[in-house]
C-alpha cells in the first residue's frame, strides 16, 4: 500500500512540475503575443495620425492655392484605399502586413508628390506659417511611424524567437501559437529618391 502511495505521489509531483512548466511558458508566449498586438496598435495609431493630418494639409493648400484636380483625386483615392485595408492584430501574416503597408506607402507617396507640387508651383506657400507647421507635423508623424514599425518588428522578433526555441516550441505547437509577419521595406527603398525643385 505504501509503495502505491509513493508512486502516486511521484506521478502527481511530475504532473505538477510539467503543469507548472507548461503554464509558465504559455504565459510568457501570451505576454509576447499581446506585446505584438499592442505594438501593432501603435503602428495603426500613427498611420491614423498621418491620415488625419492629410485633411489639414489639403485644407491649408486649398486655402492658399488652386491645385490641379488630379492631385486632389490622387490623395483622396490613396487615402480611401489606405483606410479600406483593416488588419486585425490576430491576423498579422507577412502577406496581410505587405498589403497594409503597400496601401499606406501609396498614400505616403501621393502626399509627398503633393508637397513637392505645392513647393514647385507655389513657392510662396512655404513662407506661410501654417504650411511650415504642417510640414513639421507630417515629418514628425513619419518619424513616429518609423519608430512604431521598428518597435513592432522588435516585438515580432521576440515572439517568433520564443515560439521557435526549445522547449517553448513544444508549448507553442500544443497551444497553436503561429508565427507573425514583419514589416519590410518596399522594393527600391534602398535607393535614395531624386528630389528636384523647379522654381521657374
Amino acid at each position: 500500500m505504501k509503495k502505491g502511495i509513493s508512486i502516486l505521489i511521484v506521478v502527481l509531483a511530475i504532473l505538477a512540475i510539467f503543469a507548472g512548466w507548461y503554464i509558465g511558458i504559455r504565459n510568457k508566449l501570451v505576454k509576447y503575443d499581446e506585446e505584438v498586438a499592442a505594438q501593432w496598435s501603435q503602428v495603426e495609431s500613427n498611420y491614423q495620425r498621418r491620415n488625419d493630418l492629410i485633411g489639414n494639409l489639403v485644407k491649408t493648400v486649398q486655402g492658399a492655392a488652386d491645385f490641379e484636380r488630379s492631385t486632389y483625386r490622387e490623395i483622396t483615392e490613396a487615402r480611401a484605399n489606405a483606410n479600406s485595408i483593416k488588419l486585425d492584430a490576430s491576423d498579422l501574416t507577412e502577406e496581410n502586413i505587405q498589403a497594409y503597408q503597400a496601401a499606406q506607402d501609396r498614400l505616403g507617396q501621393a502626399l509627398n508628390r503633393t508637397i513637392a507640387v505645392t513647393v514647385e508651383n507655389y513657392p510662396q506657400l512655404t513662407a506661410t506659417q501654417n504650411f511650415r507647421d504642417l510640414q513639421v507635423q507630417l515629418e514628425g508623424t513619419e518619424n513616429r511611424i518609423n519608430v512604431a514599425r521598428e518597435n513592432f518588428n522588435g516585438s515580432v522578433r521576440r515572439y517568433n524567437t520564443a515560439i521557435r526555441q526549445f522547449p517553448s516550441n513544444i508549448v507553442a505547437a500544443m497551444a497553436n501559437f503561429e508565427k507573425r509577419g514583419y514589416f519590410k521595406s518596399v522594393a527600391g527603398a534602398e535607393t535614395a529618391p531624386d528630389v528636384q525643385f523647379d522654381f521657374n
